[in-house]
């Protein structure tokens, strides 16, 4: 069977969280059976494993509509796409496609790094169900990232195809790594995300009045607008912002931290927190349902809404007994997830959807 994979996601010079889904994901299945990747750029193979490849139009032309013809010449069995908005008319193989999240149907604010135009498109895209309802209609079968989503997809009857979960992954420690013990654990949390108004980030800023001795490493690239926002609102020097840290240095400093926090109002997933547990960082995450799913019971959480509960999570952490057992919980918890056991997951589905053909 000839499965071709759909990497024109994939990000130059440094990994999104669609680019790094696609790129670890098709690795991993490449271990496991032959796979043909689809490129738009040769410069995404930089970013990718050495697999074969093809290069099609990208996913933004306005051919997209339309790809399916190119595909067509590769003669796959089954296509997989880590995105929903792959184009299909005139295919002639079996496709899955996915779906992350529906979380800008609730909020709708766009991407700002996103052209004027796309934003306007992006606004009137969520303003009801039924394009996302077209868009998965055309597939043979939909993957999502988490058992949270695929409830919203059956609840809001956006699809009528099977919903297999192929989860995230994240394992930043590695083979072998011991986290750091708790007593070597510094005063600091941290925060890896956009600053996004669902995000929520100006609670973890006001919580910071509450937590005298505490440091905040906000480690994404901001605006200097995002920058002057939130050192209003926190102590002065309680906030560090590391402006788009390395891989490097994100593991270094939480690697070391008290906890990783994330005050979102809501999430598709929430990477950041695989990250975390993946070397023993204790997580104190906002009580939304997707957290809960991802932490389990490793997890501290809180009301969102609340800086002062927050705090108290934190204080929890100063215990050093307490501070171990979330250490230790954590870090077992994030074998969890794992690209191996989503790989997994995705082959068997592509074996029975591609194997179904007429």
């Amino acid at each position: 069977m000839r499965i071709v994979f759909d990497c024109r996601y994939t990000r130059v010079g440094r990994h999104d969280g669609i680019s790094r889904y696609t790129a670890s994901l098709v690795e991993a299945l490449g271990r496991r059976h032959e796979v043909t990747m689809l490129i738009s750029d040769h410069r995404q193979l930089e970013m990718l494993p050495a697999l074969p490849w093809e290069r099609v139009s990208a996913p933004t032309s306005i051919r997209e509509p339309f790809v399916a013809r190119q595909v067509n010449r590769i003669r796959p069995d089954v296509v997989f796409s880590p995105m929903q908005t792959m184009g299909t008319f005139g295919r002639d193989y079996r496709v899955v496609l996915t779906i992350h999240d529906v979380i800008y149907y609730s909020h709708r604010t766009p991407p700002r790094n996103l052209p004027a135009p796309v934003r306007l498109l992006w606004r009137l895209y969520h303003l009801t169900w039924w394009p996302q309802r077209y868009l998965l209609g055309r597939a043979d079968a939909v993957v999502t990232v988490s058992e949270t989503t695929a409830r919203i997809l059956r609840a809001r009857r956006l699809t009528r195809r099977p919903v297999t979960i192929v989860r995230n992954a994240a394992d930043l420690g590695g083979d072998g790594f011991v986290p750091v013990p708790a007593e070597e654990r510094e005063c600091s949390l941290v925060y890896m995300g956009s600053y996004m108004p669902y995000k929520n980030v100006e609670t973890l800023a006001r919580a910071m009045h509450l937590l005298p001795g505490y440091a905040l490493h906000l480690m994404s690239r901001e605006s200097p607008e995002d920058r002057e926002r939130l050192s209003a609102l926190a102590p002065d020097g309680a906030i560090v912002f590391h402006g788009g840290a390395s891989d490097e240095e994100y593991r270094e400093v939480l690697s070391r931290a008290t906890a990783l926090v994330s005050a979102s109002r809501d999430e598709g997933f929430g990477i950041p927190l695989v990250e975390a547990m993946s070397v023993g960082t204790p997580v104190v995450a906002s009580d939304i349902p997707i957290f809960r799913e991802i932490g389990g019971h490793a997890a501290l959480y809180f009301d969102p809404s609340s800086p002062e509960d927050l705090a108290s999570a934190v204080h929890m952490l100063e215990d050093p007994a307490e501070l171990r057992r979330r250490s230790a919980a954590a870090f077992d918890r994030h074998s969890e997830f794992s690209w191996e056991s989503s790989a997994d997951a995705l082959l068997d589905l592509l074996l029975r959807v591609g194997g179904d053909r007429p």
